[in-house]
C-alpha cells in the first residue's frame, strides 16, 4: 500500500519552569568505603568536625577527644587525603577548630587501598573539606551562635572565582568557644593481703577556652584540557586558655578523712601550623591515562604555659604544705613529603596503578620544669627535657582492577620503608640516651566482588588488607606532663609498631542495605595504661599484646515515606584483650552494641526537621571498661530569601544523657572508677547564605601526599 507524505506544521507552545532537584544520601556505600556526607545532617549546623564525627557511623569519641573506630584506637584521620601530623590531644584541639561548615564527606575506610599510607591499624578516616570549581564567582557565608553552659560563635566563608584557565579559592572560618567538664575519679588502695589502706576521691573541673582561625586558600591554573598544575596553601591558629581547679580528698584506712589537696592548674597555649602543596596533573587521552605527583611542606609549632599550686590542709584547715611547680612546652615540627601516581585503564574493563612516595618528618621537643619556692625558682631537673625525633618513610605500591561478568577484583601491594631515630638529650642530672630503628614491611590488599543477579541489586563483597600503626611522635617522647599531683602522663620511647590484619564480607542489597562480618587481629597493639607509683597513676601508651575483634554491623538507608528518610547503623562487636602487663597478664573480653540513626523530615518545600542520635553499651578497651552512653539530638531547618538562604536551629544532647564514664581494671594494688559531666547540651542557631553566579561544575581534583605522617606529630 502507498500512502501520501505524512507533513507536520510547527505550533508555537509555552512551557513552564522545569526544576530538576536533588539531595545527597546521608551515607553512601562503595567498595572500599563509606561515604558521610556532612550537609545531608541539618543538626550538623553549628558543629565542629569532632562533634560531626561523633554522629558517623561507627566511630566514637571519648571525653578527652580520642578517636576511635569500629571499636578500635589507632585510627588515621586525614584531612584532604593529607595527614594531620597532630598527636591526640592537638588533633582534637584542631577538629573543635574546624567548622563543620567547612567540611563537605567523611570517607570512611577500615580496609583503606593500597595507594594509601598503611598507617593506622583501625583503618583511616578521611574529612574532605569544601573546594568549589564552578565558573564565575560564587560564595557560601555562615554564622552561627551556639549557648552550652557557656556560649560559642563560629563564622565562615567559602569563595571562589574561576575565570578563563585560572580558579582560585579560598575557605576561612573563625570559632570561639568555651566549654566544660567536670571529671571525678575514685580509686581505692589495697596491701599485698588485698586489705584496704587509703582511699582517693579527685575532682577536677575543666573550663578551656579557645579562638581558633582555620584559612585554605589556593589557586589551579589550566594549562591545557589535559594538564593542570596547583598550589594550596593552609594555616591554623589557635589561641586557648585553661584554669583547671583540682580538689583531692585523701582518706586513711579506716574511712577517716586523712587530708585535702586543692590544685590550681592555669594554662595558656598556641598551637600555629602552616603547609603548602603543589601539585600537578596531567591526562595524556580520554581513556583516563593520567600521572599526577605532589610535593607537601608543613611546619607546626606549638607551646604552652603552665602553673601548678598544690596546697595541703589537714582535716581542720591547717596549711601543711605549699607547691608550686611552673613548665613551659614549646615544640616545633617539619614535614616534607613527595608523592606520584600513575594509572592506567586496560582492556576488559581493567584499571592498573603504581606510585611512589617518600616524606621526611623532625620534631624538636622541650619540657622544661621549674620548682618555685619563696619565689625563687629553680630548674627540676628530674622532669626538665629535650627530644628530638627524626623519622624517614619511603613506599611503593601497585594496584590492580578489573571486571569480568558479574566478577570484579582489586588486588594491590605497597612496600614501606621505616627509618627513625630519637635522641633525648641529657642536662645537668641526666645523661643522653637515643635510639634508632629501620624496618621494612609489606602490606597487601585485596577485593572481591560478586554481583548475584545480572541487574547488580545484589553484591557481594570480601576484602582483605593489612596494616601498621606507628607510635605517635608524642607518645615516644619520654617527657612527663602533671594534670594534678596524683595524675600525671608519660611517654615511651620503647613504643614498637602494631600491625593489623583484616578480613571482611558484606552484602548489600540496592542501597537500601549493607551486613557485614569483619574479623582482624592486631598484634602488639597501642593502648593508654594505667600503673601507679605510690598513690600516683601515671598513664601512658604501651604494646598491651593481642587485640582479637569480631565485628557484625548493618546499615540501611529507608524511605518510609516521601516526606521520611531514615538512615541507620548498628553493630554488635567484641573486643578481646591478652597480653603481659605491669600486674601480670591482661585478659579482658567484652561484647558491644552500638547504634546510629537519624530521620529526617521533609514539612513542606521550605520547611525541613531531623531527630538523629547514638547508643553504645558497655564496652573494654584494654584497661578500661566503658558504662553504657548515648546522645539524642534533633534540629529544624528554614529556606529564605528565594533558596538562598537557610536559617537552622539545632539542639545536641538533648537529654543530657553524654557521659563518658567507667571502670580502669588491672591496676596492681588499686582499683578505680571514672566519671565525665560534658558540656553537651548545645543549642545552636545558624544562618547560611548563597550568593554569586553557578554555571558548570567540572570535576573536582584530590591533591595532597602527605597522607600518614601528620596523624602522628608531637
Amino acid at each position: 500500500m502507498t500512502l501520501p507524505a505524512f507533513t507536520l506544521s510547527a505550533a508555537g507552545k509555552t512551557l513552564n519552569e522545569v526544576a530538576v532537584t536533588g539531595k545527597k544520601s546521608y551515607v553512601q556505600q562503595k567498595i572500599d568505603r563509606t561515604v558521610v556526607n556532612v550537609g545531608a545532617l541539618i543538626s550538623n549546623t553549628g558543629a565542629n568536625a569532632l562533634e560531626v564525627l561523633s554522629k558517623t557511623p561507627g566511630v566514637q569519641i571519648d571525653a578527652d577527644g580520642n578517636i576511635t573506630f569500629k571499636g578500635k584506637n589507632g585510627v588515621m584521620v586525614m584531612i584532604d587525603d593529607k595527614p594531620t601530623y597532630l598527636s591526640a590531644a592537638n588533633l582534637a584541639t584542631y577538629l573543635r577548630s574546624l567548622p563543620s561548615s567547612a567540611l563537605d564527606q567523611i570517607e570512611l575506610m577500615d580496609n583503606p587501598p593500597a595507594k594509601y599510607d598503611a598507617a593506622g591499624n583501625a583503618g583511616v578516616i578521611n574529612i574532605k573539606t569544601k573546594k568549589n570549581t564552578t565558573r564565575g564567582f560564587n560564595a557560601v557565608a555562615t554564622a552561627s551562635w551556639g549557648r552550652g553552659v557557656y556560649g560559642r560563635t563560629d563564622e565562615s566563608i567559602n569563595l571562589n572565582y574561576r575565570i578563563d584557565k585560572v580558579n582560585f579559592f579560598a575557605n576561612v572560618a573563625y570559632n570561639n568557644q568555651k566549654t566544660y567538664r567536670r571529671l571525678e575519679i575514685d580509686r581505692i588502695f589495697f596491701d599485698d593481703n588485698g586489705n584496704q589502706t587509703s582511699s582517693l576521691k579527685d575532682i577536677s573541673y575543666f573550663r578551656p577556652s579557645s579562638n581558633n582561625t582555620n584559612v585554605k586558600a589556593g589557586v589551579d591554573y589550566f594549562l591545557s584540557p589535559k594538564t593542570t598544575w596547583g598550589v594550596v596553601f593552609t594555616g591554623t591558629i589557635s589561641h586557648d586558655h585553661d584554669s583547671s581547679p583540682v580538689n583531692s580528698l585523701l582518706y586513711g584506712q579506716g574511712g577517716g578523712l586523712d587530708s585535702t589537696i586543692q590544685t590550681l592548674n592555669t594554662s595558656t597555649g598556641k598551637f600555629t601550623s602552616k603547609g603548602v602543596n603543589l601539585n600537578f596533573t596531567h591526562k595524556f587521552d580520554s581513556t583516563g591515562r593520567a600521572f599526577t605527583f605532589d610535593l607537601d611542606y608543613i611546619r607546626d609549632i606549638s607551646g604552652s604555659n603552665q602553673r601548678f599550686v598544690n596546697n595541703t590542709y589537714l582535716p581542720d584547715g591547717t596549711l601543711t604544705n605549699l607547691q608550686i611547680i611552673t613548665d613551659n612546652l614549646p615544640s616545633v615540627i617539619n614535614i616534607y613529603s613527595a608523592k606520584a601516581d600513575y594509572s592506567r585503564p586496560l582492556k576488559g574493563k581493567a584499571k592498573f596503578e603504581a606510585g611512589i612516595k617518600s616524606s621526611y618528618v623532625n620534631t624538636d621537643n622541650a619540657a622544661n620544669y621549674f620548682n618555685l619556692i619563696n619565689n625563687v625558682s629553680t630548674v627540676d631537673y628530674n622532669n626538665t627535657n629535650r627530644f628530638i625525633y627524626k623519622e624517614n618513610i619511603n613506599a611503593a605500591y601497585v594496584n590492580f582492577n578489573k571486571a569480568f561478568g558479574r566478577f570484579s577484583i582489586q588486588t594491590g601491594l605497597r612496600a614501606e620503608n621505616t627509618n627513625g631515630n630519637g635522641h633525648q638529650l641529657g642536662n645537668a642530672q641526666r645523661p643522653d640516651s637515643s635510639f634508632v630503628k629501620h624496618y621494612t614491611n609489606l602490606f597487601p590488599t585485596a577485593y572481591l566482588s560478586y554481583n548475584i543477579d545480572t541487574a547488580g541489586h545484589n553484591v557481594l563483597v570480601a576484602s582483605y588488607g593489612r596494616r601498621i600503626g606507628r607510635p605517635s611522635y608524642g607518645n615516644l617522647n619520654p617527657f612527663t606532663f602533671f594534670v594534678d599531683k596524683f595524675t600525671y602522663f608519660s611517654g615511651n620511647p620503647f613504643l614498637k609498631p602494631q600491625f593489623t590484619d583484616d578480613y571482611k564480607l558484606a552484602y548489600s542489597f540496592k542501597s537500601l542495605f549493607t551486613i557485614a562480618l569483619a574479623y582482624n587481629r592486631t598484634t602488639d597493639v597501642h593502648n593508654e595504661t594505667i600503673h601507679k607509683d605510690g598513690n600516683v597513676f601515671i598513664s601512658t601508651t604501651g604494646n598491651i599484646g593481642v587485640q582479637k575483634t569480631l565485628d557484625f554491623s548493618i546499615s540501611s538507608n529507608l524511605q518510609p515515606a516521601k516526606w521520611w528518610t531514615i538512615n541507620l547503623y548498628a553493630e554488635v562487636y567484641n573486643n578481646k584483650y591478652q597480653g603481659a602487663f605491669y600486674s601480670g597478664y591482661l585478659n579482658q573480653s567484652k561484647t558491644t552494641f552500638s547504634a546510629n540513626g537519624n530521620n529526617q523530615f521533609t514539612i513542606s518545600k521550605t520547611w525541613s526537621a531531623e531527630i538523629s542520635g547514638f547508643y553504645n553499651t558497655s564496652g573494654a578497651y584494654g584497661q578500661f571498661v566503658s558504662i553504657p552512653t548515648g546522645m539524642l539530638n534533633a534540629a529544624v531547618q528554614k529556606k529564605v530569601l528565594n533558596n538562598k538562604g537557610t536559617i537552622k536551629l539545632s539542639v545536641r544532647d538533648v537529654l543530657k544523657s553524654f557521659s563518658p564514664s567507667g571502670t580502669i581494671t588491672n591496676i596492681a594494688g588499686a582499683t578505680a572508677t571514672y566519671h565525665n559531666f560534658l558540656d553537651t547540651q548545645v543549642g545552636t542557631l545558624a544562618f547560611t547564605y548563597s550568593f554569586g553566579k553557578l554555571t558548570n561544575t567540572p570535576a573536582k581534583r584530590s591533591t595532597g601526599g602527605a597522607e600518614s605522617e601528620q596523624g602522628r606529630a608531637h
